[in-house]
C-alpha cells in the first residue's frame, strides 16, 4: 500500500503530488520507482516504456544529464483514481547552460496507491542563471518555498 489511496480528495491529491515531488527531488531512481506498479506504463516526452527497471534506467540517464535538478509539482485536477499535475523544474546541462522545463502529467493509480500509468509532456526553455527561481539546497523543496502559482509560473 502507498497511501494516500484513491479515490482522491483535494487534500490527498495535493499530498500525493508533494510526495512525488519530494521523491523526484531526491534524484534516487530506485526510491522513485517504488511509487509505481511493477508494470507501470510511461510516456515521457517521446519515450514510451514500462516497468520499474525501465523507470530506474530512464531516471538514471535523465539525472546524469540534468544537473542541479530542482522540481515543483502542483495539482491541476483530480477525479477518483486520477490526478493531472503541472510542474516545472530547473537544471543545467553538461556545458553549464540553465533551463526551466515546463510540463503536464496525467497519473492513474491502482487501488494500492501505486501509479500504474504516467504520461508527461514537457518543454525546455533556456534561462539565464540569474533567472533561476528554484534555489534551495539539493533535496526536497523547503516547506516555506513558494510553489508554481506563487512564483507566477
Amino acid at each position: 500500500m502507498r497511501p494516500p489511496l484513491p479515490p482522491f480528495t483535494a487534500e490527498t491529491a495535493a499530498q500525493k503530488a508533494r510526495m512525488a515531488e519530494d521523491a523526484w527531488n531526491s534524484r534516487d531512481p530506485e526510491r522513485v520507482s517504488l511509487a509505481y506498479t511493477e508494470d507501470s506504463a510511461w510516456r515521457n516526452r517521446s519515450e514510451f516504456f514500462s516497468g520499474r527497471a525501465a523507470i530506474v534506467e530512464f531516471l538514471t540517464r535523465k539525472w546524469a544529464k540534468e544537473r542541479d535538478y530542482r522540481l515543483i509539482k502542483e495539482v491541476w485536477a483530480f477525479h477518483e483514481n486520477r490526478i493531472a499535475a503541472r510542474f516545472a523544474y530547473e537544471y543545467r546541462d553538461e556545458n553549464g547552460a540553465w533551463f526551466r522545463a515546463h510540463g503536464n502529467e496525467q497519473w492513474e493509480f491502482d487501488e494500492a496507491g501505486l501509479m500504474r500509468r504516467r504520461e508527461a509532456s514537457i518543454n525546455d526553455v533556456p534561462i539565464k542563471e540569474n533567472e533561476r527561481k528554484f534555489l534551495w539546497p539539493s533535496g526536497p523543496r523547503p516547506g516555506d518555498h513558494p510553489g508554481l502559482s506563487e512564483l507566477g509560473l
